[in-house]
Parts: C-alpha cells; sequence; structure tokens
C-alpha cells in the first residue's frame, strides 16, 4: 500500500477519535500538507508532512508508514512522526493557563491598567482562536 486517504490515516494513527471528525477537520481545511489545504479523499504517502489545526494548538506530523487499520495506542508511534513544537503543546496544559490568569485572593478587582493587561494577554495568546469550533474532546 504505497498511499491512503488522508481522513483514513488519520483516524488509524489517532489524531481524530472518529473518522467523521476526521473527514470534517479536512473538509473545513484544517489538515494541510506543505499550506495547501486537502480534502478528505486526498491520498498522502509516508514522508509527507501534515499540519493539523485542532485549536487551540497547530500539530505538525510526518507520515513514517501507512497503516491498514485503526492502530492500538502503543502502536502509533510506528506509523507518525510528531514534529508539534513544545510551545504549541504548552498550550494544553492547565498549570500554564492557569498561571497566566492567577490572582492572589482578597486583592479585589482589578484596576483599569491591570483590565487592560489581562485583555491583552489573552488577545495575544489566543488571537484567531474560534471557541465553537473548540471540540475538548479530541485525541492526539
Amino acid at each position: 500500500m504505497a498511499s491512503i486517504r488522508v481522513d483514513k490515516w488519520l483516524w488509524f494513527v489517532r489524531v481524530f477519535k472518529t473518522r467523521t471528525l476526521a473527514t470534517d477537520y479536512c473538509t473545513k481545511g484544517r489538515v494541510m500538507r506543505n499550506g495547501v489545504a486537502l480534502k478528505p479523499a486526498h491520498e498522502i504517502q509516508p514522508g509527507d508532512t501534515l499540519t493539523v489545526r485542532k485549536p487551540p494548538v497547530t500539530y505538525t506530523f510526518r507520515v513514517k508508514e501507512i497503516a491498514k487499520s485503526r492502530l492500538g495506542a502503543k502502536l502509533v508511534e510506528n506509523y507518525l512522526e510528531n514534529l508539534t513544537p513544545q510551545e504549541e503543546l504548552q498550550k494544553l496544559d492547565p498549570s500554564f493557563i492557569a498561571f497566566n490568569v492567577y490572582r492572589e485572593r482578597g486583592t479585589g478587582r482589578p484596576t483599569k491598567k491591570e483590565r487592560r493587561e489581562i485583555d491583552e494577554l489573552f488577545n495575544s495568546g489566543y488571537s484567531g482562536f474560534d471557541w465553537d469550533d473548540f471540540e475538548p474532546d479530541d485525541e492526539v
């Protein structure tokens, strides 16, 4: 098997919980190769590098091999190489998010200046983030 549909491969290697989710992300233009959005039926081959936008993180994977069926979690590393930068993965860490918005108890309401700084922090870190498309149950 020299190539496979991109939606099938993403489901086989457990990037998405269901094939329908993989297809939906492809249809929405969130799965790319070399900056070009892929349709669900697009064929991929070993060596291809895929970018998958699953807000708030953008994952990058390199296809090592083509799987014939859905894999167990322990076997996934034989079929893909995760090239996602650490800065992107850090967006999922709850302690990192909580650290940015923590305020001491009893300090009262933020001043106007502090409020602007908090708003700027949120707007800079999550620019372009669409909460309507956020699906927290997705696997990676």
